[in-house]
C-alpha cells in the first residue's frame, strides 16, 4: 500500500495505522523477553531518528540513548521508530512529515490516537509490540494511553535520563512507558529508573526514592479545578465510579484544590515555546538537518528551515516573541505561575518533597482525575477544528499539563475513557501501586 503524503512524497505503509515509520534494520536471532518500540524522537545508533521532520529525514544518530542503551542490555528487541508530532509538538499525531498515525482502536471511521507520542501508543493498542518508549512534555504519553486505552506512565522529573533525546522543552521533557498491562510498565521503568551522569538533570542517587512500602490505605484527592463543563457525561461517571470504588476498598476520597491548575495551560505553552525556539535553533542544515543547497547565507537558510512543518514554525516564532524584549516578561511570569502550582501541589500531598519546602503538608497520598475531556475526534474533526484555529489543538492538553509543570509522576489508567493517578515528586511507587487498584 502506497500513501501520498501533503508534502507529495511516496512512502510505503509498514502497517495499515501508520505507526511505525522506520524498521529496525538489523534483527536478533536470539528470542527476546519483549519487544518494544521507540518513539522517533529518542536516539538509536546506526539507526533513523527523525522526530517526524523532513529536516532530519534519514538521520541517523551514531549514539544509542541511554534508555535504549538499558533496554538493549535486558536482551530487549525493537520493531523501529513509530511516529509522532514533529519534533513532539501536537497533541494528535497529524503534524509529522510521514502523515498521521491512526487510532486502532477504532474501526470505522480513522480516529486521532492522540499526540505527540501518537505511534508509540497505538503500536502498543495494535499489538505490535509489549511496550513502547514515548515522550511527555505537556501530555503527550498521557493523552494518546488514554485516547488508545493502554496505561501510559510519565515518572517524576528526572527520574529517567533524557541523554539521547531530541529535546523540545528540556525542563519538561521526560521520557515515559506506554503498555497494555501494569506489570510490564513497573517492570520496564525498574531497569531504566538509574542515575545517568550524562544527563545534568537526572535526579541523584542519594535522592532518589528508595522506599516501597505504601499505606494499607489510601487518601485519594479530587481536584476540584478538573471538574469542568468540558467533560463529557461519561468520562464524569467514570470518574465518580473509580472514587467510589476506591471508597468500597475502604480509601479515602478527598475533594483538593489547586488554584494554579486554571493558568496551568498559558503557562506551559510559553515556557514550552520559548525553549524549543532555543533547542531548535540548531538545525541550519550546514552540520546535519535538511541542506538549502548552495547560495547566499539567507536564501541557503531559509530553505533549510522551510523543510520544518507549519506547527513546529509557528511555535518557534511564539517562542521567539517570548524571549524578546517586547514580551513584557512572559517566560520568567510564566515560570513563577510554575512555581506556585508546584508549591499548591506540594501542600497537599501528605509526603514531603525532596525539593521543595515542606511546610504546609496536606492529607493526600495520590491524585485522581481524568486524562481527557472526551473520545478522540476523527481526523477530519481535528483537522477543520485546528485549521479554523490552531488554539483548538492546544485545548486538549489542559487535563494533562498540570502535572508536567510540576514535575509530578503521573499514570494513565485505561479506565473508560482514561483516568490518571498523580503523586507527589520523586514518590513514582505510589502513582504506580494507586493505579494498581483501579
Amino acid at each position: 500500500m502506497i500513501r501520498r503524503l501533503s508534502t507529495g512524497v511516496p512512502r510505503r505503509l509498514q502497517d495499515q495505522w501508520n505507526v511505525v515509520i522506520h524498521s529496525t534494520k538489523t534483527k536478533s536471532q536470539s528470542p527476546s523477553p519483549l519487544m518494544y518500540a521507540v518513539k522517533d524522537n529518542i536516539a538509536t545508533g546506526g539507526e533513523t531518528t527523525s522526530c517526524g521532520s523532513q529536516m532530519l529525514d534519514n538521520y541517523q544518530s551514531p549514539f544509542d540513548a541511554t534508555v535504549i542503551d538499558l533496554l538493549n542490555k535486558e536482551g530487549f528487541q525493537s520493531i523501529g521508530k513509530v511516529n509522532l508530532d514533529e519534533f513532539g509538538m501536537g497533541s494528535a499525531t497529524t503534524n509529522s512529515w510521514y502523515g498521521p498515525s491512526v487510532n486502532p482502536v477504532y474501526q470505522d471511521e480513522p480516529h486521532v490516537c492522540g499526540g505527540s507520542s501518537g505511534g508509540s501508543a497505538a503500536a502498543v493498542a495494535a499489538n505490535l509490540c509489549d511496550f513502547s518508549l514515548g515522550t511527555d512534555t505537556g501530555g503527550s504519553v498521557r493523552l494518546p494511553a488514554a485516547y488508545c486505552r493502554v496505561y501510559g506512565f510519565k515518572p517524576s522529573y528526572g527520574r529517567i535520563s533524557r541523554w539521547g533525546v531530541v529535546a523540545y522543552a528540556q525542563t519538561l521533557d521526560t521520557v515515559g512507558i506506554m503498555a497494555r498491562d501494569i506489570d510490564t510498565v513497573e517492570r520496564v521503568f525498574d531497569i531504566v529508573d538509574k542515575y545517568d551522569e550524562s544527563d545534568p538533570t537526572s535526579l541523584p542517587n542519594t535522592l532518589r526514592d528508595q522506599s516501597v512500602e505504601q499505606p494499607k490505605n489510601y487518601v485519594i484527592g479530587v481536584p476540584l479545578e478538573f471538574n469542568v463543563d468540558e467533560l463529557c457525561t461519561e468520562v464524569k461517571q467514570e470518574w465518580i465510579e473509580a472514587l467510589e470504588y476506591l471508597e468500597s476498598q475502604g480509601h479515602k476520597v478527598v475533594p483538593v484544590s489547586v488554584p494554579s491548575i486554571k493558568s496551568s495551560l498559558p503557562a506551559y505553552y510559553t515556557i514550552a515555546t520559548a525553549e524549543a525556539a532555543s533547542n531548535l535553533s540548531r538545525y541550519d542544515g550546514v552540520r546535519y538537518g535538511f541542506s538549502g543547497g548552495v547560495g547566499d547565507f539567507a536564501t541557503t537558510l531559509q530553505r533549510s528551515r522551510d523543510s520544518l512543518g507549519d506547527e513546529v514554525q509557528r511555535r518557534i516564532i511564539l517562542g521567539n516573541y517570548t524571549l524578546s524584549s517586547a514580551s513584557g516578561d512572559h517566560y520568567k511570569k510564566a515560570n513563577e505561575v510554575r512555581r506556585t502550582l508546584a508549591d499548591q501541589f506540594n501542600r497537599v500531598f501528605s509526603k514531603k518533597h525532596c525539593l521543595l519546602d515542606n511546610d504546609n503538608c496536606g492529607r493526600c497520598d495520590a491524585l485522581l482525575y481524568p486524562a481527557a475531556f472526551g473520545p478522540p475526534p476523527t481526523i477530519n474533526e481535528f483537522e477543520a477544528e485546528t485549521r479554523e484555529n490552531f488554539v483548538n489543538g492546544y485545548v486538549n492538553d489542559i487535563m494533562t499539563v498540570p502535572a508536567s509543570l510540576a514535575g509530578l509522576p503521573t499514570i494513565t489508567v485505561p479506565r473508560g475513557l482514561g483516568l490518571q493517578v498523580s503523586a507527589q515528586y520523586n514518590c513514582d511507587a505510589t502513582a504506580l501501586a494507586v493505579a494498581r487498584l483501579l
